[in-house]
């Protein structure tokens, strides 16, 4: 063992507290400069414990700083739904489509010389056709040929004798020119309107409801009333239809008024009336001594009654595009029956799509010219190289569709 001497005994004390004084520098200095390492971290480790965390988008309900919350599953997306079924095609049968266009209007036009003859060969290009002025392209041409459908009108009231015998010759006369496809109606009128026989092909029909018109009930008469029933009930027949009105063109009972019935005439289509006034001998007898022609006991009639019904028949053809006939004599019947059969199955059609699309319900005033290839007026003349006076029978006019019908 070694034995410190008093020097050593006494520098010994201050080298220990100089180790000790080092080594606590030391630590102190490595603490110093471990510390903020170590609390950066620890701050960090703190930070990603307490660091909020945003919900996906798909989590849906509130975004808020709080939690914790569930993220609901993704559902699955929805099938597409089947193709639809198109409709089968039925073997035979045309495919359709639907468009609006612009009505076609119908004009059956007639054409003679002044004698009555029909004027046949005419072309498409020999037409020309304004509505209110303005000129028309015409698409469609032809020649009527096909069987006729028409209402045979009668008055058959208790008025007088001679009036019921022109009405039954008259309208025998047209039963006789009828052929086996036409189909014909017979309705007739005094006070009220009554159907003797419905459309029909059979010419013997026609004959039986003829025969049936023997004994009149009253001398009241509602033309007007019975004219505006016979065109309703056509007027959803397709094709072109006409009225062969045999009357004295006399009414003393209708509803309705001339203002009225002219214009249910006007905004009627595809129909021409072809009026026949009947009891033109005793009228004539009865004008010579300064009288009226009675119409039926206790009716008051005069001469002016009698004209004013013929301006009122002659108003119906022309709107129309008929012809107004006034026989004098019984054997003038058959005539004037040929010829109105001669004007149906003789007829130019002419159809067009106005350049005015208007659905407004106006008249439109129609205006037929017959012009050569060269544009001007067209000359008709007979075998011996005689210009002919042409007439053009067709109606004054038409009255638009209404948009709310």
């Amino acid at each position: 063992m070694r034995i410190l001497n008093r020097r050593d005994r006494q520098t010994a004390p201050q080298s220990w507290w100089r180790a000790a004084a080092i080594s606590v520098v030391a630590i102190g200095l490595v603490a110093f400069l471990g510390l903020p390492a170590w609390a950066q971290s620890q701050s960090s480790s703190s930070t990603s414990g307490t660091q909020k965390q945003e919900p996906p988008p798909e989590a849906g309900g509130p975004q808020t700083d709080v939690g914790p919350y569930a993220i609901p599953s993704k559902k699955p997306d929805a099938p597409p739904p089947p193709p639809s079924e198109k409709p089968k095609k039925i073997e035979g049968m045309p495919d359709y489509s639907i468009r609006v266009d612009v009505p076609l209007v119908n004009v059956p036009v007639t054409v003679t010389t002044k004698d009555g003859q029909f004027i046949n060969g005419l072309k498409k290009e020999n037409f020309r056709i304004s509505e209110d002025g303005v000129p028309q392209t015409i698409s469609n041409f032809g020649l009527s040929d096909a069987p006729i459908t028409a209402v045979l009108l009668v008055e058959f009231a208790s008025t007088s004798y001679y009036f019921l015998a022109d009405t039954l010759n008259a309208a025998y006369a047209f039963a006789n020119g009828l052929k086996k496809n036409d189909w014909v109606a017979v309705v007739a009128y005094d006070n009220k309107t009554q159907i003797m026989v419905d459309f029909t092909q059979d010419k013997g029909a026609v004959y039986g409801a003829l025969n049936q018109l023997r004994i009149p009930g009253f001398s009241e008469t509602n033309l007007f009333d019975a004219l505006y029933y016979t065109l309703d009930s056509v007027d959803h027949l397709e094709g072109h239809k006409y009225v062969i009105l045999i009357s004295t063109g006399f009414d003393s009972f209708s509803k309705l008024n001339l203002g009225e019935i002219t214009k249910k005439v006007k905004a009627t289509k595809d129909v021409t009336i072809f009026p026949v006034s009947i009891g033109w001998a005793v009228r004539n007898w009865y004008e010579a001594h300064g009288r009226a022609a009675p119409h039926g006991m206790g009716i008051p009639i005069s001469q002016m009654d009698y004209l004013q019904a013929d301006n009122q028949m002659q108003t119906f053809a022309r709107l129309t595009g008929g012809r107004f006939y006034q026989p004098r004599f019984e054997a003038e019947f058959a005539e004037v029956f040929r010829d109105i059969l001669g004007d149906i199955r003789n007829q130019y059609n002419l159809s067009y799509r106005p350049t005015n699309p208007k659905q407004d319900g106006t008249f439109r005033k129609l205006k037929i010219e017959l012009v050569a290839a060269d544009g001007g007026p067209l000359k008709v003349r007979d075998q011996k190289g005689k210009d002919l006076k042409v007439q053009i029978i067709t109606r004054d006019g038409y009255t638009a569709k209404n948009e709310v019908e």
